[in-house]
């Protein structure tokens, strides 16, 4: 008869990549159940985007083959627990990631919007604030511009705001609110009290991530944000010019400041290169070549990808319709990779976080 000591001894040979620690030292092993033909068991992981999943369950069913016995069905459970950053305002909200640029017109919302979506296709409980409240564009990218939130009753008696819920993600902006055709000229303090209203004063419920569209620049919203609420990461997008990267570099040089701290999960690179419809197999590295990685490589961050200058990616954000809500764009492909490595770069974080704490048991 097969035990459960037999099958952690073997799950013990496996390695999870990231952590370099095998499965049964992280605790990730679950509700093993055996009978006299099956071994079942489950794999929790620290995030559903994790792109090793494939390669972790493969290599928990060669080591039972190897090391307990061939010829057994194996049943795996690959499910996943978010970690969560401490958080004492939104504790329903296990982590915050803002994206951010130096400058305007780099895609910085079409990433913001894309990543959110793609964790969600991954499996988490997502959630998209557009705190670009100068030029909130998040409505018009999810086709939902005339709606209008509602506020409701909580359990406790507080009035919430409820976000609107559109392709299974839960989204909040400033333009719900004001007419899109007219300005909004606020000064800092106002601008700041609204932000900390998106926040505070809506019912995110359940969110294993909430992405954050900040504005460009390094102004009054990014300080408010990084001040008020536990930002577990920042995504940096350019593109490859000059006048890009140095505006980038501002923006990632206020993320690292004492005072705000907060850990750079990696570079985007946007517009990377051009690919004629007709020449399919050709690239055209029109605005400079490795721009963003070197921007990377300069901050010690892990690059996350690039994104062609493709139409139908604005087309589709024009039309109220994500790019990576279309499986089949092959530029789906690289927003489910980028919002893979951003969530394997935030368990990475959370992990680093865990190994320093003081061990007062000693």
């Amino acid at each position: 008869m097969i035990t459960k000591e037999q099958i952690l001894h073997a799950l013990s040979f496996v390695e999870d990549p990231d952590f370099k620690k095998d499965l049964v030292t992280l605790n990730m092993i679950k509700d093993i159940e055996i009978t006299p033909h099956k071994i079942s068991f489950s794999v929790v992981l620290t995030t559903p985007a994790c792109p090793m999943k494939d390669h972790i369950e493969h290599a928990c069913r060669n080591a039972i083959a190897h090391f307990v016995d061939k010829e057994i069905e194996v049943s795996i459970n690959m499910t996943s627990q978010v970690k969560s950053a401490p958080n004492q305002q939104l504790d329903n909200i296990k982590n915050i990631i803002v994206v951010a640029s130096g400058k305007g017109g780099v895609g910085k919302s079409t990433v913001a919007a894309n990543l959110a979506l793609a964790l969600h296709l991954k499996g988490a409980k997502t959630g998209l604030l557009d705190a670009d409240i100068y030029g909130p564009s998040i409505p018009m990218m999810f086709g939902v511009e005339g709606a209008r939130p509602k506020a409701s009753k909580t359990t406790d008696g507080k009035t919430k705001i409820e976000p609107i819920e559109k392709f299974g993600i839960k989204l909040l902006s400033i333009g719900f609110f004001t007419d899109p055709n007219q300005p909004i000229p606020w000064r800092g303090p106002m601008v700041s009290a609204a932000i900390k209203q998106l926040f505070n004063d809506a019912d995110w419920g359940e969110l294993d991530y909430l992405v954050v569209d900040l504005p460009p620049g390094t102004g009054d919203v990014h300080i408010t944000v990084a001040q008020n609420y536990p930002v577990a990461g920042a995504v940096i997008v350019t593109t490859p010019q000059n006048v890009a990267l140095a505006d980038a570099t501002k923006g990632i040089g206020m993320f690292m400041m004492n005072t705000i701290n907060i850990p750079l999960l990696g570079v985007v690179e946007n517009m990377a290169y051009f690919t004629p419809a007709e020449l399919p197999d050709n690239k055209y590295y029109i605005f400079g070549k490795d721009g963003g990685k070197r921007l990377a490589e300069k901050f010690d961050a892990p690059f996350l990808g690039e994104l062609p200058l493709v139409k139908s990616i604005s087309d589709a954000g024009d039309n109220g319709y994500p790019i990576v809500t279309d499986e089949d764009e092959l530029i789906s492909k690289n927003f489910i990779s980028i919002a893979e490595k951003v969530a394997q770069q935030l368990s990475l974080q959370h992990n680093i976080k865990e190994v320093q704490k003081p061990d007062f048991t000693q």
